[in-house]
């Protein structure tokens, strides 16, 4: 099974996807792969000023987290193939329908996404989705809380606009809401995403 955990920047993401991980026994991979990917490394360098004008491009920065996640593609496939194993993501798919979705304001980017990724790309879908439930307000403390207290996470262009988390926050919640390409729960705590992931076994 693949699990994508999906949410705006400082809802909390990876905290959760390391207590679920830790208690279902399950592999985990984080999007953007920024140590090991060229494309990711290319998007990093966009978001930090440093490649121009091409971060101001919703969907030359959308092509680059797709081609990033295309480079797993073999891992991920691994995990639909295999059975009793469990892979979760710390981002995924949805992350770049939503932030693409919210960056243009046009919901058909949610469609090019879906098919640039899934049917080009030919990436495997996800057997369940979570939506980590933070409001932006509290999303953007936890950010800044962390930003202080380690320089290595400053916050990128797209952490720092707080309007773009909002909109990507109700462009999750409308995805959720539709159970896009595959089932959804929203949740706020481990325990409730283990339940969800049990339910679906």
């Amino acid at each position: 099974m693949i699990i994508a955990v999906e949410g705006i920047d400082g809802a909390g993401k990876n905290t959760l996807v390391r207590a679920v991980a830790e208690r279902l026994a399950a592999e985990t991979l984080a999007f953007p792969r920024y140590e090991v990917s060229a494309p990711a490394q290319l998007a990093r360098a966009a978001l930090n000023g440093m490649m121009g004008d091409l971060a101001d491009s919703a969907y030359g920065m959308a092509s680059l987290f797709a081609l990033d996640r295309a480079g797993a593609k073999s891992l991920l496939d691994a995990y639909v193939d295999a059975p009793d194993t469990l892979l979760i993501l710390d981002r995924y798919v949805a992350s770049n329908a939503a932030y693409t979705s919210a960056r243009t304001g046009d919901d058909a980017a949610v469609r090019w996404v879906a098919e640039l990724e899934f049917s080009t790309l030919g990436l495997p879908t996800p057997d369940l989705q979570i939506l980590v439930d933070t409001p932006p307000e509290q999303a953007r403390e936890r950010a800044q809380r962390r930003e202080a207290s380690d320089a290595s996470r400053a916050r990128d262009r797209y952490e720092r606009d707080l309007d773009l988390q909002e909109a990507t926050y109700r462009a999750y919640a409308e995805l959720a809401e539709a159970q896009w390409v595959s089932p959804w729960v929203r949740a706020a705590d481990a325990q409730t995403i283990i339940q969800a992931v049990q339910a679906v076994k």
